[in-house]
């Protein structure tokens, strides 16, 4: 397994090694151990996600409020992705940077978004199906989105020859520092 830093040191590339002959491959995609000395610490995961989608959908910018906040290993089974990860820890060196990794089936790359970052992918391939292994369970009233085309962020998505797909959630969804600051007041209700 080849591990890959980003720009942001919390965001990780997981390379399978891929042994392969005339009856196909094998590798190894997942490694309790190999995952947590990478990440530098223990982590738990508790649910196992699997969206489908068609070329031009893009989904996100999704994360949860804490207590229920979730961290995220993800992979492309089937097609290709653009997938992102933005940093929305306030006071964190790196909020509000992004992070952007093809992940696909050829190239088999997961990548680990941990809590504290918000999470989106645009469907780059005629037919997508996508993997999540989450740390926290799904909590609807601690779910929040940000605008997939927020300007402060300016995630620069693919040119695609197809319109974009996006849920009417995530049209009116907030920007960052709106987002924040009312994830700052629902922590207050919330505990």
């Amino acid at each position: 397994m080849k591990i890959i830093k980003t720009s942001i040191p919390e965001v990780i590339i997981f390379e399978p090694t891929v042994y392969g002959d005339d009856r196909g491959y094998f590798c190894e995609s997942f490694n309790q151990r190999a995952f947590e000395n990478a990440v530098g610490r223990p982590v738990n995961f508790v649910q196992d996600n699997h969206s489908k989608s068609r070329k031009g959908v893009l989904r996100g910018l999704h994360y949860q409020l804490a207590p229920q906040a979730q961290g995220k290993l993800v992979r492309c089974t089937v097609g290709e992705v653009f997938d992102v990860a933005v940093d929305i820890r306030q006071g964190s060196a790196t909020y509000g940077k992004w992070v952007g990794v093809i992940l696909s089936a050829e190239n088999k790359r997961q990548l680990w978004i941990p809590e504290g970052f918000a999470h989106g992918f645009m469907a780059l391939s005629e037919s997508v199906e996508f993997l999540y292994k989450t740390t926290n369970y799904y909590s609807p009233q601690h779910e929040r989105s940000i605008r997939w085309d927020d300007a402060e962020i300016g995630i620069a998505w693919p040119n695609i020859d197809v319109e974009l797909i996006i849920s009417e959630k995530d049209k009116l969804a907030d920007s960052l520092n709106s987002s924040l600051s009312e994830q700052a007041d629902s922590l207050a209700t919330i505990s």
